[in-house]
């Protein structure tokens, strides 16, 4: 007969000798559990520590597995190899937001609702134009989108599912239109309206560069690869802004707020920006004969080395092997790019290199992006734009299951205060 204590742990609090057994499921323990432990009755009770959630699950999800000791990344239970050989990102994200792979039947139904809605009011096309010349497109596309809030007052009843329903295929449908329009206004271009004869990235490449021609016609190479990297960026488990569409969410505001949200998490340069900080390094270093010399310097703790190593992967990131392949299929069709070569040689030393492969630093999805999206024409402040396009795909899969989740409550962490206590008010005059 199997042992009813097997799925436990023992904890002793040595303050008091008190011993509780507290259950273990899914190889968690409650936090909650730990209250039970507490010097005396006026006691709050034995709180986790735990910085940038290191160690701490918020939520039960059921949208992505990621096991970064093996390098795996799954959809759904799908691999992501095989989502980016087979798949396309709109296929993708209605298997990461409904949990099953369509039939031909919803797929269509699918793509036509994404479709009806890829166009904005022309009234969010002046508040665009309101930006500066120079404005940074990332910080475009976070106004803008919380802007909508104010175009669908419906979104708040968050607790509706046909109203669940509407925001997300306007905010997968529009997410494209406001990060080209964004890219055109800060080059100073005429605005191009969605064609809704093209595929998904189809028509977004045609709302960045169509330029005097009657009818744009994507490169199915450019057009594939961007597709490709839509599905790779789509979804990542508990990350930064994730979280932030989650713990915003909470609140219960609709879901473009939300979104604006996790947008601005994916601002920062340790998370969107990533790719954007790979380049700076490689042109840093300017080319592959001055690799060792950053190597060394690296290793001796001065500077920092961008596009290796993962907070969740400890192997490979399977995401860069795709990515790589892109790469060169994009650059084989464009202009050679300067850094390639430095890149190149960089990984090779580093997968080579004893230093790296002991601390597991293997190349990441950030490394091979970056050069990407420059080669394709890109400024690097479009990097984090071209990022949340997908990425919106996963945020509305995230929040539609916490909505639904009876367990989740509005976030609010705990804190530790280590600040002054029982102090006495002083006078101006006093201080």
């Amino acid at each position: 007969m199997p042992d009813p204590t097997s799925n436990t742990i023992t904890v002793t609090d040595n303050r008091t000798g008190k011993t509780v057994q507290l259950p273990i499921v899914d190889g968690t323990v409650r936090a909650m559990d730990f209250r039970q432990l507490r010097e005396n009755n006026d006691d709050f009770g034995l709180m986790v520590y735990d910085p940038a959630f290191t160690n701490t699950a918020a939520c039960r999800s059921q949208i992505t597995f990621i096991d970064g000791d093996a390098g795996i990344l799954e959809y759904r239970g799908y691999p992501i190899e095989q989502l980016a050989e087979k798949s396309t990102f709109l296929e993708t994200a209605y298997l990461i937001i409904y949990g099953h792979l369509p039939d031909q039947a919803e797929l269509d139904q699918w793509v036509r609702d994404i479709t009806t809605h890829t166009f904005v009011h022309e009234s969010i096309r002046k508040f665009m134009e309101g930006f500066r010349y120079d404005a940074h497109p990332m910080g475009m596309l976070i106004s803008t989108v919380a802007a909508l809030s104010t175009f669908y007052p419906e979104a708040h009843h968050v607790d509706d599912a046909r109203s669940r329903e509407i925001q997300t295929h306007r905010l997968i449908a529009k997410m494209p239109t406001l990060a080209a329009f964004a890219y055109r206004w800060v080059r100073g271009l005429p605005i191009v309206y969605p064609d809704n004869d093209l595929s998904y990235p189809g028509n977004f490449l045609s709302m960045l560069w169509k330029m005097s021609e009657a009818k744009y016609t994507p490169n199915p190479t450019l057009e594939r690869a961007i597709d490709v990297l839509f599905i790779l960026h789509a979804d990542h488990e508990q990350n930064c802004s994730a979280n932030a569409m989650r713990a915003v969410g909470s609140s219960r505001p609709d879901p473009y707020s939300a979104t604006a949200a996790a947008t601005a998490a994916l601002y920062g340069p340790l998370h969107g920006g990533a790719n954007e900080q790979v380049l700076w390094m490689l042109a840093e270093i300017g080319s592959a004969s001055r690799i060792p010399e950053f190597v060394k310097k690296f290793k001796a703790g001065e500077g920092r080395l961008m596009g290796f190593g993962h907070r969740v992967y400890k192997n490979f990131d399977p995401r860069a092997t795709i990515i790589k392949r892109i790469a060169d299929e994009v650059l084989d069709m464009s202009e050679p790019h300067p850094l390639l070569d430095v890149a190149k040689e960089l990984e090779r030393i580093a997968l080579e290199d004893d230093y790296f492969i002991s601390r597991k630093l293997y190349p990441n999805v950030d490394f091979y992006s970056g050069i990407i999206y420059q080669a394709l024409g890109f400024p690097v402040e479009m990097f984090p734009v071209l990022f949340a396009i997908p990425r919106t795909a996963g945020w509305i899969a995230q929040w539609r299951e916490m909505i639904t989740d009876p367990e989740q409550k509005i976030a609010r962490p705990r804190q530790i205060y280590t600040g002054e206590r029982k102090l006495d008010y002083v006078p101006m005059s006093a201080r």
